[in-house]
């Protein structure tokens, strides 16, 4: 009996310790240019690199690239019905609001149809990852403070996981922008791939 304690012991550790095994899983990217690809095509651009990195370490995980370039929450509120439906994803990470607010929409605004597509998503038992957002300080502080805080805000009161900002690593290397200072470039696309890389294996992994 102490042997087969001992065994059985053994086991369990080794079952908590091994990383875990997916099965069959979908995970979409709903963002905007950044997630795009912008000035590049879409097999290009992070989300890109990562499906071509996955089919060797990950192939059970279908990871899908349903972002669109100057998006909106709004917008991608509008198309969520149709994504959900074509890609019955497990989980989605979103990268939005960055267009809203460089638009000058309200934070209200915008902080709404974020919670809407975070309560679709999650009204059909999908995981959901949001990524903090930021816009440039040109905006005033009171603005741009109010802005930032909307994710956390909603990550903490929709019990979602709050992914870093990946601009962040990014544009402070000009040699890894596009010549609009706003956009990361082809070179860049392997450095957010590896950034996000482990932020969207916890989100299958929740």
């Amino acid at each position: 009996m102490k042997n087969f304690l001992i065994k059985f012991g053994f086991i369990v550790a080794l079952l908590v310790l091994v990383r875990p095994v997916y099965g069959n899983v979908s995970l979409v990217v709903l963002g905007d240019s950044l997630s795009a690809g912008y000035g590049m095509s879409q097999q290009q651009s992070w989300v890109g690199v990562l499906q071509q990195r996955w089919q060797q370490t990950h192939p059970s995980i279908e990871l899908i690239n349903a972002s669109i370039s100057g998006d909106t929450t709004q917008g991608a509120l509008n198309r969520l019905e149709g994504i959900i439906k074509t890609h019955q994803p497990d989980a989605v990470f979103v990268e939005l609001g960055g267009n809203d607010g460089l638009r000058g929409f309200t934070p209200t605004t915008i902080k709404a149809n974020l919670l809407q597509i975070i309560n679709r998503l999650q009204a059909e038992n999908i995981k959901v990852a949001v990524s903090q957002i930021r816009i440039p300080p040109n905006y005033g502080r009171r603005y741009s403070d109010m802005f930032a805080d909307i994710f956390p805000d909603l990550t903490t009161s929709t019990d979602t996981l709050l992914v870093p900002f990946f601009m962040e690593q990014i544009a402070l290397n000009p040699e890894l922008m596009q010549n609009d200072g706003i956009h990361p470039n082809e070179d860049a696309q392997d450095d957010i791939a590896d950034i996000m890389e482990p932020h969207l294996l916890n989100l299958l992994e929740r």
